[in-house]
């Protein structure tokens, strides 16, 4: 019995058992973990569930007893007899395209570059996250100083290059999006150099040491070795794209003069809160809006974490 109790007095000693919270523990966390949830709850999920009830009703937004009910009507007349929406969602993807492929790759240059410790290095970091600390309205401001037609430092650049006559960048509609995106660029490509600087941080050094005894270069060792072992770095930088494409909406808004209907700047956004908030309300055409756009969203990312976590696992 002896052996008994001791291996028993062992076992409980190997496995404590687990402290039992305070009742101010107890408060703390529930405070803690209580508000944030009733907060999202609040903000997101109940707005969410009801705007897909009211992607289905027809309602100016008045009083709650002109809300009527009409099914997909909303949905039918947005892909049959809504201009806006099919130019709106090419300069979507028109945006997804353009930040995948020219700010997010110039921001992980930018990293590689500053993670070679080079001279002023905290500097260079500082100066290319500035825009990114500043909010989209104070950027979009800022670049319609640079854009303006009459006086403008873009403008002027080009007058005291050569004789072309001033371009009006904002109101050309072949010309604007293009601008906004310039614009846009700017600021995600310090956002994505600084979460990139923040991966190639925690890399192995032993990983570039051994490639550079196999006798790869800088940049062999960069794309065969610290680019795959950064999978989890670039899954979250294309989430991010993503959902900085999809959303994009402040920038676009001073730009565009607070409008979504303006020619060549057409967004999902834009036309959402047109139809919302808007001097015409449709409640239910914006909510049908946002319900789409939300499922492009889910289906976008579900999508690419899905496949991306199948391979991890195999």
């Amino acid at each position: 019995m002896s052996s008994v109790r001791t291996v028993l007095r062992l076992s409980s000693r190997a496995h404590p058992r687990p402290r039992r919270l305070s009742p101010g523990d107890r408060l703390f966390l529930t405070v803690v973990v209580g508000i944030p949830l009733l907060a999202l709850l609040f903000f997101v999920w109940l707005p969410a569930v009801a705007s897909i009830g009211l992607s289905f009703t027809n309602w100016d937004g008045l009083s709650l007893s002109d809300i009527h009910w009409v099914g997909l009507d909303n949905y039918r007349q947005i892909f049959t007899n809504y201009p806006p929406f099919w130019p709106a969602v090419r300069h979507n993807v028109i945006w997804l395209l353009f930040t995948a492929l020219l700010p997010t790759p110039f921001g992980v240059f930018l990293a590689y570059q500053l993670d070679r410790k080079i001279r002023f290095s905290r500097v260079y970091q500082t100066a290319i996250f500035m825009p990114m600390v500043l909010s989209l309205a104070v950027v979009g401001f800022i670049w319609e100083i640079i854009y303006n037609p009459d006086n403008g430092l873009l403008n002027g650049v080009i007058s005291a290059v050569s004789s072309g006559h001033h371009i009006d960048w904002l109101g050309d509609p072949n010309l604007n999006l293009w601008a906004v995106l310039v614009a846009s660029g700017w600021r995600h490509a310090g956002y994505i150099m600084i979460l990139y600087l923040a991966g190639l941080k925690g890399v192995d050094p032993a990983l570039k040491e051994a490639a550079a005894l196999d006798g790869a270069n800088g940049r062999q060792t960069f794309m065969r070795v610290v680019l795959p072992a950064m999978k989890p770095v670039n899954i979250i930088i294309l989430v991010v794209t993503v959902m900085e494409s999809l959303r994009a909406f402040d920038l676009v808004y001073v730009l565009g003069g607070g409008t979504g209907s303006k020619p060549g700047m057409e967004l999902l956004s834009l036309l959402i809160s047109d139809n919302i908030i808007g001097e015409s309300s449709h409640i239910g055409y914006g909510s049908a809006l946002a319900v789409i756009l939300l499922l492009v969203s889910l289906v976008a990312i579900g999508t690419f974490l899905f496949q991306s976590f199948r391979k991890e696992d195999q």
